[in-house]
C-alpha cells in the first residue's frame, strides 16, 4: 500500500519522461517561430557511469532550457558523446584484458554511451535526442576530414618535425599523461625518451591577434576565463635579433634567433639557453664531448610538467652543449645551454641571457659560474626601490664594479645604460626603443610582435581517433585524399598486441593507390587530436542529419551562436580556445557566418566531498593508501578535506543509488539548491534527505487539498481573480509576485538555483500558513499559489511538478506553460515594517504606510513611548532615514 507521506517518486518519473518521449515534447524544429535559444553543456566522455560532476553541469543546463523554453523560447538543447581519445581506447583495452573478451573500441565505447544515454533519460533532462550525435561515428568525422583537406589546400593545416616523448619499448608517441616519473605507463622500467617526428599542426597562431582582441567582445564570459585566454595568448611586443653560432659546421645553420623584449640588455649577454624540446638541442650537442649529458638531460627535463620546472622557485639547472654563439652587438663568444626554465612555448624557444638583469638568468649564472656583465646602473640610490635594494647593497658600497660582485640578485630596474657601446649614458627605458631601431638599421633583427600561443599539434600515434586524410607518393609527396572518397574509416583489422601505432598493422588501410598519379602509396596512420572533434560539434548539432554538408548554411544562420555555453573552467584554454580558432577557419572556408561559438559562458563549481589529506604528501590520498588510519608513505596523521570527488580517491556518490533512494527530482534540487552554481559544491547526504523532504511536503499539501485547489481552478476559469476582496488572498497573493519575482532574477541573471529554490521555500511556507475557507475567495487564492509555486520549480523538479499540476485538473505539460508574469505592483506592500534606532539600539517596530515621507515616519517614531523612554528628555543631535527600512536616532 502506498504511504501517501511520500510520493511515489519512480512511478511518477518514468510516467513522466516516457510521456515526454512519446509526445516528442523536447523536439526542437529548424523553422520555429518563436525566438531561438541555444543552451548546450560541454559534452561528455563516455565513461559508462555519470558521476556527480556530469549530474551537476548538466542539471544546471536543463533546468535553464525548460527555463527558456516557458519564457517562450525555441530551444535548441542536444547532446552527444566526446568519444575518441586515448582514455577510451586504454579502457577497451584494459576490458577486453580483464573480461577475456574480443578488443574492440567501437563496441566498447557504443556500451559506454548507451550506459549514460540511459542514465541521463533516468534523469529527466529534456535534451533533444533527435540531435544526437557521437565523434566516433564515420558520419561525424567524415566532416573532419572534409574541413582538414581545406585548410591543407590553404596551408592552415601542414608538418614540421615536433619533440614527441617516445617509449622504445612501445615503439610509439606516449601522451604526457601516459609518462610517470619519466617512465612509460605500460613498462614501469623503460625511461621515456625525446624524440623529433614530423607530426602535423594547424596554423592557430595565424589567428593569434583577432582571438586575442575579440575577447573584448565576450562580455557574457567570466572574466577570469578571458584572463586565462590572454596570458595562454601571450601577446609581447619585441625585437627578434639574430645570434649566430661561433664555429658553425659545414651545412649547418648558423642562425640562432631570439626574441626579447629587452633589447636594452643585448649588450649585456653573456650566455644563451635553447629549450630541451628544440629540435636544435640536441643536434648542436652531437659530436661534442657534451652529447652523453646533453641527450640524457632533455630526456629527464622535457617530459616534466612545464608549470612546475618553470616556477619562480624552482632550482634552476641545465647542461653545457660543448658550443657557442656570438652576441651580435659586442662580438663576445659565449657559452650555449639548454636549461629547464626555458620552453619551446616561448619566443623562437632559445634566449639571450643577461644575468645582471635577470634573476632567473642571475641564478642560472651563479649555479655554473657564468661571467655577469652589467649593463644598466642605478641613476642614484633614490631611485632604487627598498626590495631591490635588499639584493645589490654589497654591490653599491663596492662602487658598483662592472662584474656584479657583491650582488645577491639581478638588478631590474630602470637605470642608466653603461658598457652599452654608443648608447652608454641613455636611460634603459629610452635604450629599448633606439636598441631595438639600432638592431634593425644593422640588419640583424627587427622590431616584432611574438605570442606565447604555439600552432597546435594535432597528430595522435593512436588507433582511436579520426584518420588524417593524407596519402603519401614517392612521387606526388602528401596528397589530400579525393572529397568523394571521405569518410576514411578507421579499419579493424589492427593488433593492439604489437609495437607502435595499431593503424600500422593494417595492411588494408595502409596501402592505397595515390589520388594525383595513381601509382602505389602509403595512407598517413597518425590520427587527429580529439579536440578537433570537439572544436565544432556545437556546430553539426544544428543539422546532425545533414548526409551533404556538416550543416547546412540556415541551421547555422538560425541557430548560431550558442546562447549559453556551460562547463567547466579547466576547459578555459585548450576546448575554448580552439573552438574559437576553428570556428573563425569554418568562417574564412565559407563554411559559417558566425567569428564566435559561444555568446556566453557559465563555468560551474565542482562538487566535492572529505578525503584523506596528507600535510606532508600536501595531496589527498586514496583510502587504501592509509595504515592504521596514517599515510602509507609518511607513516604521519592524516586530517579529513574537502576536495573535488574522484574515482581514485574513493570520495565519490553514486547518482544512480540516490535516484533508486530518493528520486531524480530530490537530486536534482539538491544540487541546485546546496551552492550558488558556480561555487564548489560540498557534497552532503543531509542535503539530499532534506531536499526530499521539501517535495514531499508539497506532495502531502497538495493531496490534501486536492479538492478545494481543483474547485479554485474551476473558479478562476469562470471568473478572474480579485485579491483585493479580501485581505489575506490580498497578502498570498503578494508572496505569489514577490516570489516569481525572485525566481525570475535569480535564475535569469545571476544562474542562482540556490536562492530560487530559497524563495520558493518560503513561497510554500506562506502558502501552507493561508487558510482556505469554503468562499470563492480564498480557493481561488490558494489555487494561484500553489500553480504559480509548481511553475516556479518546474525546471529544478520537473517530475513531481508534470505529477501535481495534472493532479490539479491541467491537462497540458508544465513545459509547454507559460512561465508566471510578474506583477510589481501586486508585489508591493502597503505597509512596511521600520526598524526604529536610538543611538543604534533597536527600540521599536513601526509598520507604516508604503507610501509614507520622512516626516510622516519621524512624527511617528517620536511619539513612540518606547522611543520617548530610551530619549529620556535628551535633545536630538540628528536622525538618519533609510526609506522603507530603518529611522536612526542620535542623541
Amino acid at each position: 500500500m502506498q504511504d501517501n507521506r511520500f510520493y511515489p517518486f519512480e512511478e511518477i518519473e518514468h510516467k513522466w519522461q516516457s510521456r515526454w518521449a512519446e509526445r516528442n515534447l523536447f523536439k526542437t524544429a529548424n523553422d520555429g517561430k518563436r525566438p531561438k535559444y541555444y543552451v548546450l553543456e560541454m559534452f561528455p566522455y563516455p565513461s559508462g557511469r555519470l558521476h556527480m560532476g556530469h549530474v551537476r553541469n548538466y542539471t544546471i543546463g536543463d533546468a535553464m532550457a525548460r527555463f527558456m523554453r516557458m519564457k517562450g523560447f525555441d530551444v535548441i538543447y542536444p547532446m552527444g558523446f566526446d568519444a575518441f581519445g586515448l582514455p577510451a581506447e586504454n579502457a577497451a583495452i584494459k576490458a577486453a584484458r580483464e573480461q577475456g573478451i574480443a578488443l574492440d573500441p567501437a563496441a566498447f565505447t557504443q556500451r559506454c554511451m548507451d550506459d549514460m544515454v540511459a542514465a541521463l533519460k533516468r534523469m529527466g533532462y529534456s535534451y533533444d535526442w533527435d540531435r544526437f550525435l557521437a565523434t566516433c561515428y564515420p558520419e561525424y568525422y567524415k566532416w573532419n576530414q572534409l574541413v582538414f583537406l581545406r585548410m591543407f589546400e590553404k596551408g592552415i593545416a601542414y608538418r614540421k618535425k615536433a619533440a614527441v616523448n617516445w617509449c622504445p619499448d612501445c615503439d610509439t608517441v606516449l601522451a604526457n599523461e601516459q609518462v610517470i616519473d619519466g617512465k612509460c605507463w605500460r613498462h614501469t622500467e623503460t625511461t621515456v625518451e625525446i624524440r623529433q617526428l614530423t607530426q602535423w599542426f594547424f596554423k592557430i597562431t595565424d589567428y593569434a591577434e583577432e582571438l586575442l582582441n575579440e575577447l573584448d567582445n565576450l562580455t557574457g564570459w567570466p572574466e577570469h576565463v578571458r584572463i586565462m585566454q590572454r596570458n595562454w595568448i601571450g601577446r609581447s611586443d619585441g625585437c627578434l635579433v639574430n645570434f649566430e653560432l661561433a664555429d658553425p659546421r659545414p651545412g649547418e645553420d648558423k642562425n640562432l634567433p631570439i626574441f626579447t623584449t629587452r633589447p636594452d640588455t643585448l649588450y649585456g649577454v653573456t650566455f644563451m639557453v635553447i629549450a630541451p624540446e628544440h629540435p636544435r638541442a640536441f643536434e648542436m650537442a652531437k659530436g661534442t664531448p657534451q652529447e652523453s649529458a646533453v641527450r640524457e638531460f632533455i630526456n629527464r627535463v622535457a617530459i616534466q610538467d612545464r608549470s612546475v620546472r618553470t616556477a619562480d622557485d624552482r632550482e634552476k639547472e641545465g647542461v653545457w652543449l660543448g658550443r657557442e654563439a656570438i652576441n651580435p652587438l659586442t662580438g663576445d663568444r659565449i657559452k650555449l645551454f639548454t636549461a629547464n626554465f626555458v620552453l619551446m612555448e616561448y619566443g623562437t624557444g632559445c634566449i639571450m641571457a643577461v644575468p645582471a638583469h635577470d634573476q632567473r638568468d642571475f641564478e642560472f649564472a651563479k649555479k655554473y659560474n657564468i661571467p655577469i656583465k652589467i649593463v644598466i646602473r642605478p641613476e642614484s640610490e633614490k631611485t632604487i626601490s627598498q626590495q631591490q635594494k635588499t639584493y645589490i647593497e654589497e654591490w653599491l658600497r663596492a662602487g658598483m664594479p662592472d662584474d656584479g660582485s657583491g650582488m645577491k640578485g639581478a638588478f631590474i630596474e630602470p637605470g642608466i645604460l653603461h658598457n652599452s657601446g654608443p648608447f652608454t649614458g641613455t636611460p634603459s627605458t629610452e635604450g629599448i626603443g633606439k636598441i631595438a631601431q639600432y638592431v634593425a638599421d644593422k640588419k640583424i633583427g627587427n622590431k616584432t610582435v611574438q605570442y606565447k600561443l604555439r600552432d597546435w599539434l594535432i597528430s595522435r600515434q593512436r588507433y582511436w581517433g579520426t584518420p588524417i586524410p593524407i596519402i603519401y607518393c614517392e612521387k606526388c609527396d602528401a596528397v589530400g585524399e579525393r572529397e568523394e572518397n571521405l569518410p576514411v574509416v578507421l579499419p579493424t583489422d589492427v593488433s593492439f598486441d604489437a609495437k607502435g601505432n595499431p593503424l600500422r598493422t593494417s595492411k588494408t588501410f595502409i596501402d592505397t593507390r595515390c589520388p594525383k598519379c595513381g601509382a602505389p602509396a602509403k595512407r598517413e596512420t597518425d590520427t587527429m587530436d580529439t579536440f578537433v572533434d570537439s572544436s565544432w560539434y556545437f556546430l553539426r548539432y544544428c543539422d546532425p542529419k545533414n548526409t551533404e554538408l556538416p550543416f547546412s548554411p540556415e541551421a547555422e544562420q538560425k541557430w548560431m551562436p550558442v546562447d549559453q555555453y556551460i562547463g567547466g573552467v579547466e576547459h578555459a584554454i585548450m576546448h575554448l580556445l580552439y573552438a574559437r580558432f576553428y570556428t573563425k577557419v569554418l568562417r574564412d572556408l565559407g563554411f559559417v557566418k558566425c567569428g564566435e561559438p559561444f555568446k556566453n559562458l557559465f563555468t560551474q563549481g565542482m562538487v566535492c566531498k572529505e578525503a584523506p589529506f596528507c600535510p606532508q604528501c600536501n595531496t589527498a590520498i586514496p583510502v587504501n593508501n592509509l595504515t592504521d588510519g596514517k599515510c602509507s608513505r609518511h607513516c604521519c596523521n592524516v586530517e579529513m578535506r574537502s576536495v573535488k570527488m574522484s574515482k581514485s580517491l574513493g570520495n565519490t556518490v553514486d547518482p544512480s543509488a540516490l535516484i533508486n533512494k530518493l528520486g531524480a527530482d530530490s537530486l536534482r534540487l539538491f544540487i541546485l539548491f546546496a551552492s550558488p552554481a558556480e561555487k564548489e559544491l560540498e557534497w552532503s547526504d543531509q542535503g539530499v534527505e532534506g531536499a526530499s523532504r521539501f517535495l514531499n511536503r508539497i506532495w502531502r499539501y497538495i493531496m490534501a487539498n486536492k479538492e478545494a485547489l481543483r474547485e479554485g481552478k474551476r473558479l478562476c476559469a469562470q471568473s478572474p481573480f480579485n485579491p483585493n476582496e479580501n485581505e489575506a488572498a490580498k497578502k498570498l497573493h503578494r508572496m505569489t509576485h514577490i516570489a516569481i519575482g525572485r525566481v525570475t532574477s535569480d535564475i535569469s541573471q545571476r544562474f542562482h538555483f540556490n536562492t530560487a529554490i530559497a524563495a520558493c521555500m518560503e513561497f510554500l511556507n506562506g502558502i501552507t500558513s493561508f487558510e482556505i475557507k469554503e468562499d470563492e475567495i480564498t480557493k481561488k487564492a490558494a489555487f494561484e499559489a500553489v500553480k504559480t509555486l509548481l511553475l516556479l520549480l518546474a525546471p529544478m523538479a520537473p517530475h513531481l511538478m508534470e505529477e501535481l499540476m495534472e493532479e490539479l485538473g491541467c491537462e497540458d505539460s508544465i513545459a509547454t506553460q507559460p512561465w508566471p508574469e510578474f506583477d510589481a505592483q501586486a508585489a508591493a506592500f502597503d505597509e512596511v515594517d521600520i526598524v526604529v534606532q536610538v543611538c543604534g539600539k533597536i527600540k521599536a517596530h513601526l509598520m507604516i504606510p508604503a507610501e509614507a515621507d520622512e516626516t510622516f515616519v519621524r512624527e511617528r517614531a517620536l511619539a513612540d513611548t518606547r522611543v520617548q523612554q530610551a530619549l529620556g528628555g535628551k535633545p536630538i543631535r540628528k536622525a538618519i532615514y533609510v526609506p522603507k527600512k530603518l529611522f536612526n536616532i542620535v542623541v
